[in-house]
């Protein structure tokens, strides 16, 4: 039987902490955070944001700062970080179904049209998520009230889908 409600593509664990951790410090201007302090706010495992923040501070999303006074903050403005580019980067696998691997054995693959509407389905994904920035997911810093952000509220680039 069918579901009746559409529930969608679900980003893996690691790019939705990603996608946390750099709101937290998007909220945090002028200031330095630390990997207790977010994992409190978020209820998340301290042991997982270390490697999340890791693969953050590699991809030059986040700069680490050593120390007794140490934290971290965004090693770029909100508005040159690219969603989509955040997503790429941290999905470990983004193949849709068996087909998009190297090593599928989908025995249907050589008359399937399933996979040409996939990567149709993925590219406008990424369409939609590369049109929005750090910034666009800031906007009302006050509806994040455990953030205590001081982030300039800004308008919204785009009008929300009806």
């Amino acid at each position: 039987m069918f579901r009746t409600t559409f529930i969608g593509m679900r980003l893996n664990t690691f790019t939705d902490y990603s996608l946390r951790v750099l709101m937290y410090l998007g909220t945090r201007t002028g200031r330095l955070a630390t990997i207790g302090e977010i994992a409190v706010a978020h209820g998340i495992s301290e042991n997982h944001l270390m490697k999340v923040v890791q693969e953050l501070s590699r991809c030059e999303y986040v700069e680490t700062v050593r120390g007794r006074s140490g934290g971290m903050r965004l090693a770029k403005q909100p508005e040159d970080i690219v969603v989509g580019d955040v997503v790429r980067r941290t999905e470990a696998d983004l193949a849709l179904a068996e087909c998009f691997t190297p090593t599928s054995l989908c025995r249907i693959q050589p008359a399937c049209q399933l996979k040409g509407i996939l990567e149709e389905a993925l590219a406008a994904m990424f369409l939609v998520l590369d049109s929005y920035t750090l910034a666009d997911l800031l906007i009302q810093p006050a509806a994040f009230p455990w953030l205590g952000g001081d982030y300039p509220v800004q308008p919204m680039r785009h009008e929300p889908k009806g």
